[in-house]
């Protein structure tokens, strides 16, 4: 079907083609001039002028660059930079390593004891690394959130209000391993004070239960850790683990005691440490 228009409405659009053209036009000089500018150049320097475009942004200063780092430092997995150790779990940020403990000062008779032990192990093969501090542990290792971090002492804190300080002994020495076989300690297994541990176990696991943290051992075996070596050396320490006793029996003509005063029960996350002082 043919469709007929008059020679009016024909100019009628046309008019109003002209006059948007015009309006246009008036409206944007600045995009006349570019457009002809552009259609000027030759086809190379458009495409050379496009590519150099990138290029010609400013670099980022370095402190921007440092602001937000990977989520994983690689030098912090790197066992070679920690004693051939081996982390229990990836390191991410906003994770941080969190463990219960009380600490032990060691007296300079421990120190002579813990050389003698060292000498007599590397006699028999083995290269034992001494602690950098000596604590005994209450919980084991766990992830704490940052944003967990005041609600988690708090608690802690509460379940802790009615606690009383004591002492704990210990004298022998036993050989342990991590579940994940990659390190072996030598450590000094407590003989007095183990109930008073206990009950603390049962506060200290109440508030890993309440953020959904691994509770401690079902059956511990309190002890301070002295030194350690990598891997599983657990058969070979065993077998000349009564010959380094009998250095503790007979210390200085006497058997060496390693008293611990439990008067402060601590917290470790990250690189902050939270002290909870007990009752007297």
């Amino acid at each position: 079907m043919l469709v007929s228009y008059s020679s009016s409405e024909k100019d009628g659009e046309a008019d109003s083609e002209a006059a948007a053209t015009a309006t246009n036009n008036r409206s944007s000089p600045g995009r006349r001039r570019e457009e002809k500018e552009d259609d000027s150049l030759p086809a190379s320097k458009k495409l050379k002028t496009e590519e150099e475009a990138p290029k010609s942004r400013l670099p980022l200063p370095g402190c921007l660059l440092t602001m937000f780092p990977d989520e994983v430092d690689p030098q912090t997995d790197d066992s070679s930079l920690h004693g051939g150790r081996i982390r229990s779990f990836k390191h991410e940020r906003g994770n941080w390593a969190t463990y219960v403990y009380f600490p032990y000062r060691p007296e300079e008779e421990f120190d002579e004891l813990l050389e003698e032990l060292l000498a007599a192990a590397a006699n028999r093969g083995v290269a034992l690394t001494l602690q950098k501090e000596f604590h005994l542990s209450l919980s084991q290792t766990v992830v704490l959130r940052h944003h967990w971090i005041q609600p988690f002492t708090q608690s802690l804190r509460a379940g802790l209000a009615a606690c009383r300080r004591f002492v704990c002994c210990a004298w022998r020495l036993r050989v342990y391993c991590n579940a994940e076989k990659t390190r072996t300690f030598l450590g000094m297994e407590v003989s007095t004070g183990h109930a008073q541990l206990l009950d603390l176990v049962r506060v200290v696991d109440k508030t890993m239960t309440e953020f959904h943290l691994e509770t401690f051992y079902k059956d511990p075996s309190f002890h301070v850790s002295l030194a350690w070596c990598v891997g599983d050396q657990t058969l070979k320490m065993k077998e000349f683990i009564l010959e380094l006793q009998s250095f503790v029996d007979d210390h200085d003509d006497g058997a060496f005691m390693l008293r611990l005063d439990c008067a402060e029960l601590r917290c470790r996350t990250g690189n902050k440490t939270f002290r909870f002082p007990l009752e007297t």
